[in-house]
Protein backbone atom coordinates (compact mmCIF):
# COMPACT_ATOMS: atom_id res chain seq x y z
CA UNK A 1 0.00 0.00 0.00
CA UNK A 2 1.04 3.19 -0.46
CA UNK A 3 1.77 6.38 2.13
CA UNK A 4 -1.26 8.14 3.59
CA UNK A 5 -2.68 10.93 1.81
CA UNK A 6 -2.85 14.25 3.81
CA UNK A 7 -3.48 17.11 1.50
CA UNK A 8 -7.02 17.32 0.05
CA UNK A 9 -5.52 17.39 -3.56
CA UNK A 10 -4.06 13.95 -2.81
CA UNK A 11 -6.94 12.71 -1.35
CA UNK A 12 -9.46 13.81 -4.30
CA UNK A 13 -7.02 12.31 -6.87
CA UNK A 14 -7.29 9.01 -5.37
CA UNK A 15 -11.20 9.22 -5.14
CA UNK A 16 -11.22 9.68 -8.57
CA UNK A 17 -9.07 7.53 -9.20
CA UNK A 18 -10.84 4.86 -7.57
CA UNK A 19 -14.16 5.87 -9.22
CA UNK A 20 -12.85 5.55 -12.60
CA UNK A 21 -11.70 1.91 -11.65
CA UNK A 22 -15.28 0.99 -10.49
CA UNK A 23 -16.77 2.75 -13.63
CA UNK A 24 -14.36 0.64 -15.96
CA UNK A 25 -15.67 -2.05 -14.27
CA UNK A 26 -18.93 -1.81 -14.58
CA UNK A 27 -18.80 -0.89 -18.58
CA UNK A 28 -16.67 -3.89 -18.90
CA UNK A 29 -19.28 -6.22 -17.03
CA UNK A 30 -21.44 -7.95 -19.20
CA UNK A 31 -24.84 -8.07 -17.33
CA UNK A 32 -26.21 -11.16 -18.67
CA UNK A 33 -22.82 -12.96 -17.44
CA UNK A 34 -22.37 -11.07 -14.55
CA UNK A 35 -22.36 -13.45 -11.05
CA UNK A 36 -22.63 -12.76 -7.38
CA UNK A 37 -18.46 -12.85 -7.42
CA UNK A 38 -18.63 -9.66 -9.50
CA UNK A 39 -21.47 -7.95 -7.66
CA UNK A 40 -19.54 -8.54 -4.30
CA UNK A 41 -16.57 -7.14 -6.17
CA UNK A 42 -18.15 -4.13 -6.99
CA UNK A 43 -20.22 -3.39 -3.21
CA UNK A 44 -16.37 -4.41 -1.99
CA UNK A 45 -15.10 -1.45 -4.27
CA UNK A 46 -17.95 0.98 -3.09
CA UNK A 47 -17.38 0.07 0.36
CA UNK A 48 -13.74 1.25 0.56
CA UNK A 49 -14.37 4.40 -1.31
CA UNK A 50 -17.13 5.33 1.44
CA UNK A 51 -14.82 4.21 3.80
CA UNK A 52 -11.61 6.40 2.46
CA UNK A 53 -14.48 9.56 2.39
CA UNK A 54 -15.01 8.89 6.10
CA UNK A 55 -11.28 8.78 6.76
CA UNK A 56 -10.48 11.63 4.73
CA UNK A 57 -13.15 13.61 6.83
CA UNK A 58 -12.13 13.03 10.16
CA UNK A 59 -8.75 13.98 9.12
CA UNK A 60 -7.11 16.95 10.53
CA UNK A 61 -5.03 19.12 7.82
Amino acid sequence: MGSPLHDKNGQVIFLKQRLNLFMDLLDAIDPEEADLEDIDRMIAIVDEMESKCREFKNREL
